[in-house]
């Protein structure tokens, strides 16, 4: 019988908004090396500087025939709804760095604070994120769950990501529920991706990301 030859590993650079973002990331990345490779900067930051890196960094352009995705993971607030039309223009130009076939880029969004794509982690809700007190009584609650909790601390964020099963079932419905809403579809679309940019909604689909690494393990295992 012949032998299955083991598939490639897809190489992702993820471009973070802030440190606990990186943490997760760094979570990700270890649970599921086994099937894709993630990197990221070290420093935070995300369209502009991906956009700087993959025209001006030899590490980054040398890469780009083996990168597969690149992906953004931030929040999504009121504040950066002009900033939608720039960000598209940086997408369409990361999509065509690599020549034979796009790069996949795709959008890790969660509205108001990382912490409610944390909370989610737990529980499935869809309080109001636009404002700072809202956000704030957020961030506290996951601080009642994870007392040790404070941005960027990879012990804590952790402690919460080994629960990442749950925040995908409960992040998931948060998408679906904007159907209703007017959300233009569940497909990622850069018409679906607008709107969530845009339309001050609570969600995160950041379970996108993960469901892909899933199905990565299990086209391996079968």
């Amino acid at each position: 019988m012949a032998r299955k030859t083991k598939p490639v590993k897809p190489l992702i650079w993820v471009f973070c908004e802030g440190e606990s973002e990186q943490a997760y990331t760094d979570y990700l990345k270890r649970i599921f090396s086994d099937v894709a490779v993630l990197r990221r900067p070290p420093d935070t930051g995300l369209f502009e500087e991906a956009e700087a890196k993959f025209s001006k960094s030899p590490k980054y352009k040398n890469s780009i025939d083996v990168t597969d995705e690149i992906w953004f993971f931030y929040d999504v607030e009121e504040k950066d709804i002009p900033k939608w039309d720039g960000r598209l223009a940086i997408i369409k130009k990361l999509r065509r760095l690599r020549k034979k076939q796009e790069i996949r880029v795709r959008l890790l969004m969660t509205s108001g604070c990382i912490e409610y794509w944390f909370m989610l982690h737990f529980k499935y809700y869809m309080p109001k994120l636009v404002t700072v007190p809202e956000k704030e009584k957020v961030i506290n609650e996951v601080k009642k769950l994870i007392p040790t909790y404070t941005k960027g601390n990879y012990a804590a964020i952790e402690k919460i990501a080994v629960n990442y099963h749950t925040a995908v079932d409960n992040s998931r419905k948060t998408v679906k529920a904007l159907l209703s809403d007017g959300l233009p579809e569940l497909e990622d679309t850069d018409v679906r991706n607008q709107w969530l940019n845009t339309k001050s909604m609570t969600f995160s689909n950041v379970y996108e990301a993960i469901e892909f690494l899933q199905r990565l393990a299990y086209l391996i295992t079968e």
